[in-house]
């Protein structure tokens, strides 16, 4: 396995790299401390197998920057290691196309196990910001039907409603991803923050819920 790993900060690239030998102990490390070193890492390194990498270190363009990244490295899991646990940040890597979040605070046993998934092909996304979403949720303005019941979509925000309504439709996260310009995380964050604000726990109650929102 061959990972690069972007941070300016030396003493985190040393820990992150024992950290990871630890999973693969055979693979093959490529650091870089500023944004453009991994693009040019990306550019003549070759091929690697995930992509490592932390948000603002120097020379960083903004989220686009991600898209960037992997139009170097087509299909390699671009993953954002950061000190940022804002929901703002989180939300906006998912959704150019990060697939995966760590927060620089998680401990070792909870970014191993991040990684983990990450490399057996799953999405990351920090409990943290699954809690923050349904807050989110919880706090939208509630609404009255025509009869003046309490018509409030169960505190769903209006993408969270767009979700949904793909929900009822048998959509998959993956489609509902594509059709509404989100990364699959963002979609598995939104998803789970409907869940827990119609109470049910999964997709088949919620488009029952759904149903009697509607009615």
């Amino acid at each position: 396995m061959k990972i690069l790993i972007g941070d300016d900060h030396l003493l985190f690239r040393e820990g992150l790299r024992r950290l990871l030998e630890q999973l693969h102990g055979d693979a093959i490390f490529v650091e870089a401390g500023t944004f453009d070193e991994v693009l040019q890492q990306c550019r003549v390194g070759g091929a690697f197998d995930v992509v490592l990498m932390d948000l603002h270190m120097p020379n960083w363009p903004g989220f686009d920057g991600l898209r960037e990244v992997q139009s170097l490295q087509p299909g390699v899991p671009v993953v954002v290691i950061s000190a940022s646990e804002a929901l703002n940040d989180i939300r906006g890597a998912l959704d150019h196309g990060a697939t995966g979040y760590i927060p620089k605070s998680s401990s070792v046993k909870v970014m191993m196990g991040a990684l983990n998934l990450v490399f057996s092909g799953g999405i990351y996304v920090p409990p943290g910001a699954l809690t923050a979403a349904t807050a989110a949720s919880e706090a939208a303005p509630r609404r009255r039907g025509l009869d003046g019941a309490d018509r409030s979509a169960y505190g769903l925000t209006q993408r969270q409603r767009e979700v949904l309504d793909c929900l009822r439709a048998g959509k998959s996260n993956k489609q509902i991803a594509y059709e509404l310009g989100l990364s699959e995380g963002t979609v598995k964050i939104h998803v789970t923050a409907i869940f827990k604000s119609l109470g049910v726990k999964n997709r088949t109650q919620a488009v029952i819920a759904a149903a009697a929102m509607a009615s």
